[in-house]
């Protein structure tokens, strides 16, 4: 497809969509993204949406999931397929880089076939232009179909199509997923590891996009990636891979993009996450909300804009590389957006250049692969089935749907007396404490010998029940999250399907179409339930005092090694994120404000009735109270 015009339009010197003299740019055709979700939910998001100009992420962490579906799809449209065994060498990166061959290739061909397409009703090529926003290529889409003059038509036909772009096919990495691998026992080569040999695999493939890095700093990663000539511009272009940094707070950002910058490489997207308004893991800031965070990111932008790039040219130099005049610093959010409104307001007072629709899309099920049966769990959950657990393996707050099969056969396992699960893909093995190789804290083996040694801890009962608890709480997210996409496709799996939901989805109560979705998100029709939903800076302003309160309920319980410092700073910057947002309100709708002033007037009461003091000798009676806090909270 063309980014470009031709020279044979009616205009003369403004294109009606770039809104530009000569040398006219490619229009990004829309202003939401979907984020990763899972190991399977967006597995093949790509071949479902990107013909539509629509940017969606893939996770590259299970190759054998990716295998799988590099089947299915090859037999779908008549691809010959060699299987790579497991047994080959460099059988992951080799697997990753052939699925994202596959689908970048298939998307190529969906998307010269969308634009060669008439202009008919009916036909995708329509449909391209009916999903899009108001304003630029839509506004000329209409032109054209309100004018009666044939060449006129034709003209403004030919300008659309050369605007076409499908969207991107992006990548992610959790980059703490990065356990050395072993063969017979002998540890292999680093570049073997989980991390590399997924960077390597999206580094040798053909794809022009992003990868994603989230899950914080990873420095022999960010050293590997200066490997692939890829990551670095050519002849004043940008890179053909470019990096996006999945952030929840800008200290963390500006540290790891100095870190990348003095290896030649240019973070072009600081993608911003609510530490806990979001799916899957949460990765918890101290208080700090995403509104002062935008905030304190944009403030900064054009100075860490320019830090950066000293940084990165004098890496360029030292390696004998070019580089280019300029280079790009996108911002972008994702975390609880859940109506029109709430995704004008980032884009337009924040001035981000896309938002991240993640949750309720996996109620769409021509985008994402949801089975049948949790598409009737997610529909029928309430705000209770949709908890940040401890479920998740590698102990970071996970979000799960607590009437999955998943954590169904994970409670049958605990009835039958057999805690953990068999572990058959160990994605997740971490822990040394009780074998050479690492073990997952989700499966059968290490939950054995854990509650074994916990048998013989001394330590009061109370407490040895918690962490009991903790310890057969642990799910095998990196099997089931894998289930949805399985089952739905036909594949053989023995998978119970996970679904990581975040709290959003509680908003959506009935399956929807893309063009009902996409319809939602820019306000031409709404798909939330009958009640009342709080604006998404207010349920992550809840999610906080509710995480600051388990934090102090563990450790009053000593499960948690909190000081009295750590409190009164989570508690300082839950009310600083408030009078940030009083500040704010005024920018939001009259319809919203007044209902958002009064929900930050109680929250602030709430948070000032917490009591820290004092954490390592609480009173029976102060830990009751507690418990009678967070018991009423939840309840809410």
């Amino acid at each position: 497809m063309s980014g470009s015009c031709n020279d044979n339009h009616l205009h003369s010197s403004t294109c009606l969509i770039c809104d530009t003299s000569v040398g006219h740019t490619q229009v990004k055709p829309h202003t939401f993204h979907i984020p990763v979700m899972g190991t399977g939910f967006t597995i093949d998001t790509p071949l479902r949406v990107a013909k539509y100009g629509i940017t969606s992420v893939i996770s590259i962490g299970d190759d054998i999931l990716m295998e799988k579906m590099r089947m299915f799809h090859s037999r779908n449209y008549n691809r010959p397929f060699q299987p790579i065994m497991e047994r080959e060498e460099d059988a992951r990166a080799r697997r990753i880089t052939a699925y994202l061959n596959l689908i970048d290739e298939l998307v190529a061909e969906q998307a010269v076939a969308i634009q060669a397409l008439p202009f008919e009703p009916g036909s995708d090529l329509v449909r391209y232009f009916d999903l899009l926003p108001n304003g630029g290529m839509k506004q000329v889409y209409n032109a054209m179909g309100a004018t009666d003059n044939p060449q006129k038509k034709a003209v403004l036909q030919e300008m659309l199509r050369c605007h076409m772009a499908p969207g991107k096919i992006d990548v992610n990495i959790m980059t703490k997923l990065d356990r050395d691998m072993y063969h017979k026992g002998v540890k292999l080569a680093p570049e073997y590891a989980l991390a590399m040999s997924a960077l390597r695999g999206y580094a040798k493939s053909t794809l022009h996009s992003s990868i994603v890095l989230s899950a914080g700093v990873n420095r022999r990663l960010y050293a590997y990636i200066a490997n692939f000539d890829d990551f670095f511009p050519v002849d004043g272009n940008l890179p053909k891979k470019q990096l996006i940094l999945k952030v929840s707070d800008y200290r963390s950002a500006a540290l790891q993009g100095k870190l990348l910058a003095r290896y030649g490489l240019w973070v072009s997207e600081y993608r911003i996450e609510s530490g806990l308004n979001c799916g899957g893991h949460a990765f918890a800031t101290k208080g700090s909300l995403m509104g002062p965070i935008i905030e304190e990111f944009l403030q900064n932008r054009e100075a860490l804009t320019e830090e950066l790039y000293e940084d990165y040219k004098k890496a360029l130099v030292s390696l004998g590389r070019p580089s280019p005049p300029t280079m790009p610093v996108h911002l972008t959010a994702q975390g609880g957006v859940g109506t029109y409104a709430e995704h004008q307001f980032l884009l337009n007072y924040f001035h981000l250049d896309s938002i991240g629709w993640g949750s309720p899309f996996l109620l769409v099920p021509e985008v994402t692969n949801v089975d049948a049966v949790h598409l009737r769990k997610l529909i029928a959950a309430r705000a209770d089935d949709i908890c940040l657990t401890d479920c998740s393996p590698l102990g970071v707050p996970f979000w799960n749907l607590k009437t999955s099969e998943s954590e169904e056969i994970r409670l049958e396992r605990i009835r039958q007396g057999k805690p953990g699960s068999p572990c058959p893909k160990g994605y997740l093995g971490s822990d040394t404490e009780f074998s050479k190789l690492p073990l997952c804290r989700a499966s059968r083996e290490y939950q054995k010998k854990r509650l074994i040694q916990l048998d013989s801890e001394e330590m009061p009962q109370e407490m040895k029940e918690s962490i009991r608890e903790e310890v057969i709480s642990r799910s095998c997210i990196c099997l089931d999250l894998a289930g949805g996409a399985e089952l739905k496709n036909g594949l053989e799996s023995i998978a119970k399907t996970a679904v990581c939901c975040g709290p959003n989805i509680i908003s959506f109560k009935k399956i929807a179409t893309l063009e009902e979705m996409i319809s939602h998100i820019y306000g031409r029709v709404s798909l939330l339930s009958g009640s009342q939903r709080p604006h998404m800076f207010i349920t992550e302003l809840k999610l906080f005092i509710e995480y600051l309160l388990k934090e102090l309920k563990k450790t009053r319980e000593g499960l948690l090694n909190r000081t009295a410092k750590y409190f009164a700073e989570f508690k300082q910057n839950l009310l600083d994120g408030i009078e940030y947002y009083q500040n704010l309100a005024g920018k939001l709708d009259a319809g919203e404000r007044d209902k958002f002033i009064q929900d930050l007037i109680a929250l602030k009461s709430e948070i000032m009735s917490i009591i820290f003091e004092p954490i390592s000798v609480a009173p029976a009676a102060a830990a009751a109270g507690l418990d009678q806090q967070i018991s009423t909270r939840f309840s809410k």
